[in-house]
């Protein structure tokens, strides 16, 4: 069965698909998408990855979904439209439409400071290396709601830099599944922060903070509330802190060591049901329930009637959110791209090593997986693959290859 041919099967009916059509009605290039399959094939051929699905739409419209290699490296059942990911960081734009929503209800502004909500952090300190030694001083300012969302905030990864207050996160039981998110707030407050609020772009732990404040206001636990608001009013059926055993036999699996560095690949179990609901990065999905919360951002907040969230709100999202003089720490904000509030976007035509357009946003997973939305082209793009190693590599091929689609 061919990619397109596939496309019109899926095996997840509890989850509704979205209109299809063949690639040539809606702007695409059939033979440049096969191309674009043939290219994931290869990889896996080559043990780059167990296997793949994308999922490419335009115009309202499914273009390609095809299902690449296998589920797990570990079993031969081959790779489904239906197969359960862990998304990590692309639970941060599904929280940051949730935090949206209450703001949209009057709840707070977003100039709020995230004390009001979180008293620990009234009083939290900003870390200082000097002659090898951490020293504390005074915030200059308290971190509001907009810098969680932007990631101005201070708070930074253990994983992301090995840092003094870096050290102190990986010395925490911050990376425990088994702390509730309050629990996860106020230790996360006791620590010091990466550096002066609105100063540097970190990318941290931010977004589980925002979870925490959605507990808070709306006094739901997150999972609850995200089913309540996003998940069920857009059929995300498949989409939630855990799964069930039922589906044992759907769970996209990554190789045990990294393919290209031998290192030993540890992700979470999908079976556990988690203490702490992450709104950084817990959330598993499929490639069709992410594609549904795909057509609802490039619908301007609704799909199928269901106005998720308001249109002026959603572009302020996408919108450049960093001043001029904010440092960006890392490579995960590429080159010609800028970060809004949840998303990245494209600011710049040119700069980045690979094609896109500007105006489009997007984020990533740490497991692998991948979005974007252009709201130039009407398309978007969802890419899922269990590959922790690969990540940045697969990002920029499988954007290259779409656009190489694109009439």
């Amino acid at each position: 069965m061919n990619a397109q041919a596939a496309a019109l099967k899926t095996s997840a009916p509890q989850t509704p698909s979205l209109p299809q059509a063949k690639p040539e009605a809606i702007g695409l290039s059939g033979a440049r998408l096969q191309k674009l399959s043939d290219a994931f094939k290869r990889e896996v051929d080559r043990g780059t990855l167990p296997g793949a699905t994308v999922l490419v739409a335009r115009k309202g419209q499914i273009g390609w979904f095809d299902a690449i290699g296998r589920q797990s490296p570990a079993a031969s059942a081959p790779m489904a439209h239906d197969t359960i990911f862990r998304i990590f960081s692309m639970t941060k734009p599904i929280v940051s439409i949730g935090i949206m929503q209450l703001l949209e209800d009057g709840h707070f502004l977003l100039s709020d400071p995230v004390a009001k909500f979180i008293p620990e952090f009234s009083e939290t300190k900003v870390g200082v290396e000097n002659n090898g030694k951490l020293e504390l001083v005074p915030a200059r300012r308290q971190m509001t709601v907009q810098d969680l969302l932007r990631h101005t905030s201070g708070l930074t990864y253990d994983h992301t830099g090995n840092g003094p207050v870096q050290q102190l996160y990986n010395e925490s039981r911050l990376r425990s599944r088994k702390i509730s998110n309050a629990e996860h707030a106020t230790m996360l407050a006791a620590i010091p922060l990466a550096c002066q609020p609105g100063t540097d772009w970190n990318y941290s732990r931010s977004t589980d903070i925002l979870g925490r404040i959605i507990e808070v206001v709306s006094g739901k636990p997150l999972g609850a509330f995200l089913t309540e608001r996003i998940l069920a009013p857009l059929q995300m059926t498949e989409t939630a802190f855990f799964t069930g055993e039922a589906n044992a036999g759907r769970l996209a699996e990554p190789f045990a060591k990294d393919p290209w560095n031998g290192e030993e690949v540890k992700l979470f179990n999908m079976l556990e049901k988690p203490v702490m609901e992450s709104g950084g990065g817990g959330l598993v999905s499929t490639t069709m329930d992410y594609a549904r919360f795909c057509a609802m951002l490039l619908g301007g907040g609704s799909l199928d009637g269901n106005r998720i969230v308001g249109r002026k709100t959603l572009e302020l999202m996408a919108s450049d959110h960093l001043a001029p003089d904010v440092v960006i720490k890392g490579d995960l904000v590429p080159a010609g791209h800028r970060f809004g509030l949840g998303f990245a976007m494209r600011t710049e035509a040119g700069i980045a090593p690979f094609l896109g357009s500007t105006g489009q946003f997007f984020w990533s997973g740490m497991a692998g997986t991948f979005f974007w939305i252009d709201p130039r082209e009407e398309l978007f793009a969802v890419f899922m693959m269990q590959g922790p190693g690969q990540r940045q590599y697969t990002r920029s091929l499988v954007r290259n290859l779409v656009y190489a689609a694109v009439e």
